[in-house]
């Protein structure tokens, strides 16, 4: 369909399974689905496996095999791959664990299957396999939830678990793919992801990650989805290392270990979600209606408790709910009668419960709007208890209504279980997405709006790809030999000069003029070492200054006093290996960690990251001049920003982190006060 590689693996005509329990679970599994192709199990021993006639051996198959599920041990794993590959099969899923997960050991089994399979596509080891319920194929040994659909979303996951227990979900979410990666010996996320999204019949792409693995082939997959019109939504879990191996900065305290994986999603345009549910929700949201155009919500139901929970739930996630337009108030008001007070989100009581016509009237009016999405708020009671039937016609009324919109529109329980899977489908085919529970329904749209504000913005350029992960020793550079390679590269630096000795402190102060800043040199955090004095105005200051910090300094660095300062801001880069070089950009000085107040992006940045990222902070406004205070030189803030990237940009092959703390911000300049670097050295 897509002369993708593993075209002939995803969307087999031939599957051949090897092994005894786990392969008559894929053949039972296959026919279930209703896979219409030919299924020729191979075992030594038995006559028939999941009522298919089996074979002794893969010569004795009467075809090609387009599609093989290996379950048996290891070792004889790795000589099937080999018999399938000379056979010119076109792919394996590779069920058997004991491989890279184990250690060393396994790490060599692995590497004797991946040179078993050649070019041969080979999914795993330690891997559940694929659903495909477009084509109805099952390489999948266990029982599972999924339905043959003509369209729909794909659900690529690094748990076998959890993507077990996502097919069982009772949602209405047409799953059109369901697949895991196991050890990703051979085909990564990204690769398996890419040849799932090329397929037409699918609407959207769902991860649940623990690691990216391959951050190039990722970032490649995104953007190439994205090209394609597929959202993405993801689930991380599990943290970076970055973070961790740091000893001298304030910035990995300050962005946490997440910050990379959040400052990529976003950077390329998917939406995190924090659970499997609201991944669901929102793929389902995406699959009816794409990405939202924006994330004001008209919201309508019959009980002030729902709009008022409703109202509350979008506030944190960032949608607002517009005041009706006068011409539809006034039509709301005439429907309605003078005993309900036209607001949004809307509670229309139930003066016109079980009226149709009004109910039409009243849905199609109030969704003629300039908002971009529209919720019906409804819960169904359970038919096995009670009668839903009143409840219906209200239903009828929102389908009807809903082909006058000029929105798209939900219909949203309060609780997940109160909107039933068959009612869940009939909406989809009308063009209705269902949701199901409330708080994950608010999660959904701003998921599908934050999507559709990343399209509108213009494709990301590629990352900076750290060098491969390594355990060199590094060394922290001076504070002077930091600024002296930062200047070069463009930033702002106070007047100064090291002084090796007391001797020559007074001479050189009185080079640089009088007030200055004296710090000892040798510790990454002067001030809490007592190595930094400000304001020093005078000879006998300075000497005063210098006697407290002997014994604890190997030198001296004096500098100019800046003067005028408005703000002072953090700036930092740190190599997150999983995600590329980040760069934070927060509140600095003595509020670093007392605000935490940081904006994250990775690298490169363009100016208008920065910008952003500067207007997303709480300082902002003091940036801006509150209160009618001077305004700080933002153009000089971005400067220095986008210097101290091209810095990081020109040594990735050697940063582990730069931090600039503070970097004082005057109604004329962004000038370094402090600065830290810490490179890899060359062990070799």
């Amino acid at each position: 369909m897509t002369g993708h590689r593993l075209d002939r693996l995803l969307r087999p005509k031939s599957i051949a399974v090897f092994g005894g329990a786990w392969a008559e679970n894929v053949v039972v599994e296959c026919r279930k689905l209703g896979f219409s192709g030919d299924i020729w199990p191979v075992h030594p021993s038995r006559e028939s496996i999941g009522g298919c006639p089996a074979f002794r051996d893969l010569s004795a198959l009467p075809g090609s095999v387009d599609a093989a599920f290996i379950g048996v041990n290891r070792d004889r794993t790795i000589k099937i791959v080999a018999g399938l590959a000379e056979a010119g099969a076109g792919g394996a899923v590779c069920f058997a664990s004991g491989f890279s997960e184990t250690g060393a050991h396994g790490a060599a089994r692995q590497a004797a299957l991946l040179a078993a399979a050649g070019a041969m596509p080979v999914l795993g080891p330690n891997c559940y396999g694929f659903l495909n319920c477009l084509d109805r194929v099952s390489l999948w040994p266990d029982q599972h939830g999924c339905e043959p659909v003509d369209k729909g979303v794909a659900l690529v996951m690094q748990s076998s678990n959890i993507a077990i227990n996502a097919t069982m979900q009772r949602r209405g979410l047409p799953v059109a793919y369901v697949a895991t990666v196991g050890n990703q010996a051979q085909i990564g996320l990204a690769a398996l992801a890419d040849a799932i999204s090329a397929d037409p019949r699918v609407t959207a792409i769902g991860f649940l990650i623990e690691g990216i693995g391959d951050l190039a082939a990722f970032e490649a997959f995104a953007i190439a989805a994205r090209r394609a019109r597929k959202p993405v939504v993801a689930v991380k879990i599990g943290r970076s290392e970055a973070g961790r191996a740091s000893t001298v900065s304030h910035t990995a305290a300050l962005v946490g270990e997440d910050a990379g994986a959040e400052a990529l999603f976003e950077r390329l345009g998917i939406a995190r979600v924090a659970t499997i549910p609201t991944l669901l929700e929102t793929l389902k949201l995406l699959h009816v209606h794409g990405p939202l155009s924006g994330n004001r919500l008209i919201s309508l139901s019959c009980s002030g408790g729902e709009a008022g929970m409703i109202a509350d739930l979008a506030d944190p996630a960032g949608l607002s709910f517009p005041e009706f337009e006068e011409p539809i108030r006034e039509k709301l008001a005439e429907i309605l009668g003078p005993k309900v007070a036209i607001a949004n989100p809307l509670d229309y009581h139930t003066y016109i419960w079980n009226d149709v016509p009004k109910l039409t009237r009243l849905f199609a009016r109030a969704f003629q709007t300039s908002a971009e999405f529209g919720l019906l708020v409804m819960d169904l009671p359970r038919a096995d208890r009670c009668n839903p039937a009143s409840w219906m016609t209200t239903v009828s009324a929102f389908e009807t209504a809903a082909e006058q919109a000029a929105i798209p529109l939900a219909l949203v329980s309060v609780v997940p279980e109160n909107l039933p899977e068959d009612l869940c489908r009939k909406l989809t085919a009308r063009g209705i997405a269902p949701l199901n529970g409330l708080d994950t329904a608010a999660q959904a749209v701003a998921a599908a709006a934050m999507i559709g504000a990343a399209w509108q913005q213009s494709e990301p350029v590629p990352v900076i790809v750290p060098p491969p992960e390594s355990p060199p020793s590094s060394r922290t550079l001076t504070e002077a030999e930091a600024k002296m390679a930062l200047v070069s590269h463009g930033v702002d630096c106070p007047r100064g000069q090291v002084a090796p000795s007391t001797d020559c402190l007074t001479t050189t102060a009185a080079a640089i003029g009088y007030p200055v800043v004296l710090k000892g040199e040798g510790a990454a955090h002067k001030s809490e070492a007592g190595l930094v004095a400000l304001n020093i105005d005078n000879e006998a200051a300075l000497l005063a200054a210098a006697q407290k910090m002997a014994g604890t300094t190997g030198g001296f660095l004096i500098e100019e006093m800046v003067t005028g300062a408005i703000a002072e801001l953090l700036v930092g880069v740190i190599r997150d290996p999983a995600h590329g070089f980040v760069l934070t950009i927060g509140a600095g000085g003595i509020y670093t960690e007392v605000l935490d107040d940081s904006a994250v992006r990775l690298l490169p940045v363009r100016c208008d990251d920065i910008r952003a990222a500067i207007a997303s902070l709480r300082i902002a406004p003091i940036l801006n001049g509150a209160r009618g205070r001077p305004a700080a030189n933002i153009d000089a803030v971005v400067d220095a920003i986008l210097a101290v990237a091209r810095y990081a940009g020109d040594h990735a092959d050697r940063l582990e982190e730069l931090e600039i703390n503070p970097l004082i911000v005057t109604e004329d300049r962004a000038i370094i006060a402090d600065a830290l670097i810490r490179l890899r050295e060359d062990r070799s």
